[in-house]
């Protein structure tokens, strides 16, 4: 098993047992852990740590760990995910349209936070810039505006076409209801979440192998999407 000795994970989090768990976890698995206790480090950690990814509690002793969340994304763009004993849709959709990439609650499985991490890390090494973009036997061709599934040339309408490529863009990302609708249809459709359903529903009949099983067009209940792999 390829070890991960040169990525860096930053721990922000004041619980103790929390940081002794996730350093035994993380090490095992090949990465470098730096710990923070507060935000304020936290923040200064990542300026100088340059980790690969950062798990962000919410719960911190001196700053609230969403201002700590849109301080980081003023100029960190690494994954960063939020382990949180915070369970309801709002601090979880506050914090993804905030910039998280993803968001767990505690108590967590090692063996999901670990398939998390490497995930966040992987699609973060993909270029959201490459004109085609691949996924398996999926073909998206941003600049000719052409999606193939096994070479054959799919018809999609334009709207479908831009809401495959912001999902495909952001692979392993949870986007939000009401940041897809803002991204695709403008501020007045954010609330239209039913409307958004029926064109996810159109997409999946025309890329997915089974639609009432997708593989890349993922419902995070409540919440909004992800593009799986």
């Amino acid at each position: 098993m390829k070890m991960n000795s040169d990525e860096t994970i930053l721990i922000i989090d004041d619980e103790l047992q929390i940081r002794r768990l996730l350093e035994i976890t993380l090490s095992a698995a090949g990465y470098h852990v730096v710990q923070a206790i507060n935000g304020k480090d936290g923040i200064i950690d990542a300026a100088t740590q340059h980790p690969a990814l950062i798990l962000l509690d919410l719960g911190l002793p001196d700053l609230d760990g969403l201002d700590v969340l849109k301080k980081l994304r003023e100029w960190y763009n690494k994954p960063i995910i939020i382990l949180s004993v915070r369970s309801s849709e709002d601090d979880i959709i506050s914090a993804l349209d905030n910039g998280a990439n993803d968001y767990l609650l505690k108590p967590f499985r090692s063996g999901e936070l670990l398939a998390r991490i490497r995930a966040a890390i992987r699609h973060n090494e993909k270029t959201n810039d490459e004109p085609v973009l691949e996924f398996g036997r999926l073909s998206i061709d941003v600049v000719n505006h052409i999606v193939r599934k096994e070479q054959e040339i799919l018809k999609l309408t334009t709207t479908e076409f831009s809401l495959l490529c912001l999902l495909a863009k952001n692979p392993g990302r949870v986007l939000t209801h009401q940041h897809i609708l803002k991204e695709i249809w403008g501020y007045g459709y954010t609330e239209q979440t039913q409307y958004l359903r029926v064109f996810i529903a159109q997409l999946r009949k025309k890329i997915e192998e089974n639609p009432s099983k997708p593989k890349w067009l993922i419902t995070e209940s409540g919440i909004g999407y992800r593009f799986g792999e």
